[in-house]
């Protein structure tokens, strides 16, 4: 269900230019950077760029794009 929330318009015009960039939406863009912030303080301990590798890994999961990792020796 949608809200209406009043951001300030410097943080707006933030999440428009990221948004470009990244092919989004700016709606999309803002709930992006809830998640990593909502993550970022559930973990504190992990870095940024092993929260996203952990999403896209588990973004591919979900599309059955599944490899078999080999343990021990090869």
């Amino acid at each position: 269900m949608p809200h209406t929330v009043q951001l300030s318009e410097e943080f707006w015009n933030d999440a428009r230019r990221h948004a470009t960039v990244n092919s989004r939406s700016i709606p999309d863009q803002i709930e992006y950077w809830s998640r990593i912030g909502r993550i970022t303080e559930e973990n504190p301990d992990l870095p940024y760029g092993f929260i996203r590798g952990i999403l896209l890994s588990k973004q591919e999961a979900e599309e059955g794009e599944l490899t078999d990792y080999p343990f021990g020796p090869t």
